[in-house]
């Protein structure tokens, strides 16, 4: 039995124990706080903690209106340390419609500009390197300017404008950008996820890309497991879905920065230098997202 409502505050922010829709509703009651702020501040607590992460990850695209998917596979790699972040996706495997999954590498690294092999060049900010084996090119796309060092950017951040990978960072940020709200667990279904519902404010970073994105909190990791987000475009009913599963998390595990050392391979050509456009100017986010 909960004796002291003030002290399961305490513990439930300090653990980021989640439980079922029904307990989290019970303790919020206690809290005097909203559902939806419980599981934030849970949400937070963990995202506070994290270092370093990774995970198998699973990437699908679907396109309604033209009933097409593609969905790739491969490993996500996060750490975070004096002030500075970095993330890397190796994408291994790639699956089209009816086809079989054949291999397809391709990465996407995101981190500072001093970390990149740029000959002649010096890159400030933060960039997105995006290596294509296939082709054998390399492209540097500048995703931020050199910020405040006491007010770091986390490369999360920054990614999850593009690729819908959120709540791995503060949620204040959430409550400016979406509607928060929790759906509530069917009968039957698991209750090792919690699941909340973000709508897009019409004065949001993400109105131009996204109308609503869902993401389901593994309850044991305190994480998100799965994200699925509805695109603008085309238009509702057939918005695009892009979907992401985070499999087998390493949670804290010291991912050496190693991993994100980055030499043009033999036999490539010159990178492309696409630096970030001005306030109003559209370009190439870099994700296979076409124009922005």
């Amino acid at each position: 039995m909960i004796r002291n409502a003030i002290s399961t505050c305490a513990l439930i922010v300090l653990f980021g124990a989640l439980s079922s829709s029904a307990h989290v509703a019970d303790v919020s009651k206690q809290c005097k706080k909203s559902p939806v702020d419980v599981v934030l501040d849970q949400l937070n607590a963990k995202t506070r903690e994290l270092q370093s992460y990774e995970c198998r990850i699973e990437h699908k695209y679907v396109q309604p209106l033209v009933e097409s998917q593609t969905i790739r596979k491969g490993i996500l790699y996060y750490i975070r340390s004096g002030g500075k972040s970095a993330l890397k996706v190796d994408f291994t495997t790639i699956r089209q419609e009816d086809e079989k999954e054949r291999k397809a590498f391709e990465q996407y690294i995101v981190l500072d500009g001093s970390w990149l092999d740029s000959p002649g060049r010096q890159l400030k900010g933060i960039w997105l390197a995006h290596i294509d084996h296939q082709l054998k090119e390399v492209k540097y796309y500048q995703l931020a300017e050199p910020g405040d060092p006491n007010k770091p950017v986390d490369v999360f951040d920054l990614v999850s404008k593009n690729l819908p990978m959120l709540g791995f960072t503060g949620t204040d940020e959430l409550k400016k950008q979406f509607e928060v709200d929790l759906v509530e667990q069917k009968k039957g279904e698991s209750a090792d996820f919690t699941q909340v519902n973000l709508t897009v404010k019409p004065n949001s970073v993400y109105n131009e890309d996204f109308r609503t994105i869902d993401f389901w909190i593994d309850n044991k990791v305190g994480l998100p497991a799965r994200v699925r987000a509805t695109k603008t475009e085309p238009e509702p009913p057939y918005g695009d879905i892009e979907e992401i599963r985070f499999l087998k998390p390493k949670v804290n595990k010291d991912v050496s920065r190693k991993v994100f050392e980055f030499k043009i391979p033999r036999g490539f050509g010159e990178p492309e230098i696409i630096p970030l456009k001005k306030k109003g100017q559209r370009g190439k986010d870099g994700f296979g997202n076409g124009e922005r």
